[in-house]
């Protein structure tokens, strides 16, 4: 049983849909959404190339348009038609208005890979509030000036904002925090999803420099992690060539190092032993310290 909240929703859907026009539009005609260009959002590359592969299938659903050819959602297939040289796109067009248009898009894209939480929050930024609440807030502040007015009309409330974007207040109160304080190199991680908002949110707590710090540091730790991860799949694809050690040519191995007399370990030098944070139960063991256990009086055959 739908609540009563749900059926007028469900009804303003069907008289939205039934208000709408289907028509083929001008490609050079269309234009993004005045947002969308503020905040440099575009399409990846990897999706327009996926939809391209689709071939005439990519362009069976129409994208959603204003009737002054703002853009709402479609902005791939967009993109492949002015890529593919198309002359013109099918189009639903919607009556609305930009700030209404801006709604429609964060709606749609609530859950859209290429639009993240903070993204959505950002241009959350851009709403204004609805006509009736814009003209109470004129009429209660008459007396105030003209940029406290124009202030007004954006959507300041939390709350409203999360629900409008389908977020919890909590991610909204962050990404604000970090909006205001934190660095522009924070700023762009978090857009790119370099860094968690959680994780821009605390930096943004920090000097400008000691933020920049932080990024450098994490970039460089996941460039190791990422240089060990190579080095795994390295040795797991030289294995089906060159075999795996047994735990008895590892016991050997480790025998062997515990029972070096002293004169014996200051020439055969020191053995580094390094921790990898890669998934799976294995032990690596290089070539050059199995080879120096050949060379050892009674070393191991392996």
């Amino acid at each position: 049983m739908q609540s009563e909240e749900q059926q007028r929703s469900q009804r303003g859907r069907e008289l939205d849909y039934a208000s709408c026009q289907l028509v083929a539009y001008r490609v050079d005609e269309l234009r993004p959404h005045p947002s969308y260009v503020k905040h440099k959002l575009s399409v990846p590359a990897c999706k327009i190339d996926a939809l391209d592969r689709l071939g005439n299938l990519a362009f069976q659903d129409p994208i959603f348009v204003t009737q002054d050819r703002l853009i709402i959602d479609g902005y791939a297939r967009w993109e492949l038609a002015k890529k593919r040289g198309m002359a013109t796109i099918l189009c639903l067009v919607y009556q609305r208005t930009e700030d209404e248009a801006l709604r429609d898009f964060l709606w749609r894209h609530r859950r859209f890979d290429g639009l993240n939480d903070f993204t959505r929050v950002e241009l959350g930024h851009d709403l204004k509030r609805p006509e009736k609440a814009r003209l109470n807030q004129q009429a209660g502040g008459q007396r105030k000036g003209s940029a406290k007015l124009e202030a007004c009309e954006r959507v300041d409330s939390r709350k409203e904002r999360a629900r409008i974007l389908g977020v919890s207040e909590g991610k909204v109160s962050k990404v604000d925090r970090i909006l205001e304080h934190a660095s522009s190199s924070t700023k762009q991680a978090a857009r790119d999803r370099e860094i968690s908002i959680h994780r821009a949110e605390k930096w943004s707590h920090e000097t400008e420099a000691q933020q920049m710090e932080n990024l450098r540091v994490l970039r460089i730790e996941r460039g190791i992690r990422k240089k060990a991860r190579n080095l795994v799949a390295e040795v797991l694809a030289s294995q089906a060539d060159e075999g795996v050690l047994t735990t008895a040519h590892l016991q050997r191995l480790l025998q062997g190092v515990s029972t070096m007399s002293p004169e014996q370990s200051q020439a055969f030098g020191p053995i580094a032993v390094h921790r990898l944070r890669v998934p799976g139960k294995d032990i690596y063991v290089t070539d050059e310290l199995i080879q120096g256990f050949k060379e050892q009086p009674g070393g191991t055959d392996q």
